[in-house]
């Protein structure tokens, strides 16, 4: 797939292009870019203190957010300074959904980034949901609780996934995967070489202000 790096075009804003069903209260509240940056509900990895954050909206059923997931983790792991923001945006099938809830309900154990790992290395596309449930059970999570917190904070978890989808349309992005680099967005499937030129990039724009 081809590679697309755009610059970004808006600030703080609000944003455009929003989902069904947000009021204009919370539309205004959440669809800021600092607010998609900064969402304290989505889960994080990399440095917290990075100097650039990359936003991934990904999809458990989509085979690029899978060819890219290893290469973003390599890429993040040669810089040392990124911080990573992961946007669970099930758009492909109902199991992509399934893998979605499930992976944000690890959260509340710990263990988001476990199932996340596990989801993304599942062979294949538009897994049936059975595929997703070997693959959670095998990583080792905490089962039982696992189910208890997606009972607890359902209510929460798909408030959440709704939310990155609305990011998402706002920002432009159509299906998955997408990446929001600093001030960069990038669409389909990227490798490490490919990361780190944008996160160059994105450093670049940075200094010139």
């Amino acid at each position: 797939m081809q590679r697309r790096f755009f610059l970004k075009t808006i600030a703080t804003a609000a944003l455009c292009g929003l989902g069904a069903g947000w009021s204009t209260k919370s539309a205004a509240q959440m669809m800021t870019l600092d607010s998609i940056v900064n969402d304290p509900d989505a889960p994080t990895g990399g440095n917290p203190r990075g100097d650039i954050a990359i936003v991934a909206f990904l999809d458990y059923n989509c085979q690029y957010c899978k060819k890219s997931a290893p290469e973003l983790d390599r890429a993040i792991a040669a810089d040392g300074n990124i911080r990573l923001v992961y946007k669970d945006c099930p758009v492909l099938t109902e199991a992509s959904v399934y893998g979605a809830r499930m992976a944000l309900a690890a959260k509340y154990q710990g263990a988001y980034d476990r199932i996340h790992a596990a989801l993304m290395r599942v062979s294949g596309k538009r897994n049936p949901q059975s595929f997703m449930e070997e693959a959670i059970q095998t990583s080792g999570v905490d089962m039982p609780r696992l189910k208890e917190d997606l009972d607890k904070h359902g209510g929460d978890i798909d408030t959440l996934i709704r939310r990155n989808i609305a990011q998402a349309r706002a920002l432009g992005f159509e299906g998955v995967p997408n990446f929001l680099i600093g001030p960069l967005k990038a669409s389909g499937y990227l490798d490490a070489e490919a990361f780190q030129s944008a996160i160059q990039q994105a450093r670049g724009m940075r200094l010139q202000r």
